[in-house]
């Protein structure tokens, strides 16, 4: 790169010496300004920054022993070195009164021209240099202004040690991480300040001296480490070891994070992720009971597939009012809405009475199977099993005991069973697990069952139903909505093989034509392209990622669709909270008769 050139000044009244100057001096690098008068000079001064004054002592008006005495009173220019020449014969006191101007040297005309080139490079070099590391200076303080600011407003904390373990440098982040203003902690060491947590005081000490005798350069540790109240955080250290040139140990600088809310999330994490994992695999066991006592007590199965398929209906209806409260409880009053919803129970013939009560998640989990069991019981052999047959559904606390009382009437005679089936079991066992009793009643007017349960949450007043996912009501196909697939391409976007295989299923027995089914964004969007679907089925998330686009590029194509999924509205695109939601799980009931209709144009 290119250096910026120096100038010097040559001030002289006789224009043939200041031309014989720059003939002498002139070469790459070197400006060369002339002046022909002390007050010329002083111009060229105030806007130019020069390495050297080459003065010429006698000019008429300003001499140069003046030139120079202004040019020392001038802050600009009082560093400025200067050379008389001179043609004059001098004696002691005028080559004294030119010292004391300020000169740095005095020669006399003519001057040699080897002497004046070579005192001009000399200073020429000097300006240079001192050019060059005011800008080093500059660079440097600049660097140092922009790290200060970094470390000022970084969240870690900087702390530095010399070699005796003793603090000499406190950041402003860590004045914020630890309260300590650097002043009051300045000369101590950790220990001294109880900065340290006493179970890692002994680690932080090691860690240390293995830096200062040099063992280590660099170290991390996790430490905990307390603020001046007394508050313990969880830290980790980030720790360099300085040197000299001479490889001697200069400090210890240490980078602190303060990691106290991202392992206290780990360990919420941990501790969700366990959670989750019980109440799947309960789940899952939960079925898995359902499955082998209701495939025990079925008569083949077309009996067996309705009854198991209503329970886990009944199970994951349960578990979607749960999840939109976090597991926090159901309300009753909702348990009874949810058996309305998949159909299992007709609000014509029944009646439900009570106070608004708030449910534990358990007890809200048995209680859903308890009543989908009564009403399924009820279809079969009881009231409902007839047109005029009516079920009433009653509930109090009293004392702290929850009393439901089931009442069926209209329906045929009842007798106690001579042995008791799996439902009659699960109704009896579910209560009994949570504290509670069922007991059955069996009457010439129908049967009436008697449940309580521990119930310590006092009543309230009603609230407005949570939002929840919205789902069907039918409970057996129509023919309608079987007919109205007959011959219809249906496009099935879905990434689980085993519910794609139940979709394509479904619709082929109703005689729709499937398309797909495409498991990932890509395949869909490309059948979407072909334009061939007559309707599409969307699961609410394909291999983790939103369906969004897909769901955009059906409304684009004005093709009819609803979402299948297993999540409520809230975590399902937005902008289409028109289109219809078959929760999973869901029957083939359920799934033909929404598809139909959403194939019927609206108005």
């Amino acid at each position: 790169m290119l250096r910026d050139p120096v100038t010097i000044l040559a001030v002289d009244d006789v224009p043939e010496n200041l031309v014989a100057l720059e003939a002498l001096l002139k070469r790459d690098g070197l400006e060369i300004l002339t002046a022909a008068s002390g007050e010329e000079a002083l111009e060229l001064l105030l806007v130019n920054d020069v390495a050297l004054a080459l003065l010429d002592v006698q000019m008429p008006g300003m001499d140069g022993f003046e030139l120079a005495e202004l040019m020392r009173g001038t802050e600009r220019t009082r560093g400025v070195p200067i050379i008389f020449l001179t043609a004059v014969a001098t004696d002691e006191r005028r080559r004294f009164r030119g010292f004391e101007a300020g000169a740095v040297d005095y020669l006399l005309k003519p001057v040699d021209t080897q002497i004046v080139r070579n005192k001009v490079d000399v200073f020429v070099e000097l300006f240079a240099q001192r050019r060059e590391l005011a800008r080093q200076r500059d660079r440097h303080a600049a660097a140092l202004a922009r790290l200060n600011a970094h470390i000022d407003n970084s969240p870690l904390a900087v702390v530095e040690f010399d070699a005796e373990a003793r603090i000499i440098g406190w950041s402003k982040g860590a004045e914020r991480m630890f309260g300590w203003r650097a002043p009051e902690v300045a000369g101590f060491r950790g220990g001294e300040l109880h900065w340290i947590d006493s179970d890692d005081a002994a680690r932080f000490a090691a860690l240390m001296q293995a830096m200062i005798e040099g063992r280590s350069l660099r170290e991390t540790g996790a430490l905990r480490m307390r603020t001046a109240e007394g508050v313990v955080l969880d830290c980790d250290l980030y720790c360099s070891a300085l040197l000299d040139a001479l490889g001697r140990l200069v400090s210890v600088n240490a980078q602190i994070l303060d990691v106290t809310d991202r392992r206290r999330a780990e360990e919420t994490q941990r501790l969700l992720i366990g959670e989750l994992n019980h109440r799947v695999k309960n789940t899952l066991a939960s079925v898995q009971a359902i499955a082998t006592q209701t495939l025990r007590h079925s008569s083949g199965p077309s009996d067996f597939a309705p009854t198991f398929i209503g329970r886990i209906h009944s199970l994951a209806r349960a578990h979607g009012l749960l999840s939109d409260t976090t597991w926090q409880g159901a309300r009753l009053s909702e348990l009874i809405e949810g058996q309305r919803e998949i159909g299992t129970i007709d609000p014509a013939r029944f009646a439900a009475n009570g106070p608004d009560l708030e449910l534990a998640p358990e007890p809200a989990l048995h209680l859903a199977l308890v009543i989908h069991e009564l009403a399924t019981n009820a279809h079969k052999y009881g009231a409902l099993s007839v047109p005029e047959g009516r079920v009433v559904l009653d509930w109090a606390v009293v004392e702290g005991t929850l009393r439901i009382d089931w009442v069926e009437s209209g329906g045929p005679a009842v007798s106690p069973p001579t042995r008791k089936g799996f439902g009659t079991a699960l109704i009896e066992r579910s209560l009994r697990a949570e504290g509670g009793s069922a007991v059955p009643d069996y009457t010439g007017q129908g049967v009436r069952w008697t449940l309580t349960l521990p119930h310590g949450a006092a009543t309230r007043p009603h609230a407005p139903a949570r939002g929840r996912r919205a789902e069907v009501k039918a409970a057996t196909a129509s023919a309608a909505g079987v007919a109205g697939l007959t011959g219809r391409r249906v496009l099935v976007v879905e990434d689980e093989p085993l519910v794609a295989l139940e979709l394509v299923t479904i619709l082929a027995d109703a005689g729709a034509a499937v398309i797909g089914p495409a498991a990932t964004a890509e395949q869909a969007l490309a059948l979407i392209a072909a334009g061939d679907a007559d309707i599409a089925l969307v699961d609410g998330n394909l291999q983790g990622e939103t369906v969004e686009n897909i769901a955009a590029a059906l409304a684009a194509r004005a093709i009819p669709f609803l979402f299948v999924s297993g999540y409520g509205r809230e975590n399902l695109p937005e902008g289409f909270e028109s289109v219809a939601i078959v929760a999973k799980p869901f029957s083939a009931a359920a799934l033909l008769d929404m598809t139909a209709k959403a194939l019927v144009p609206v108005g």
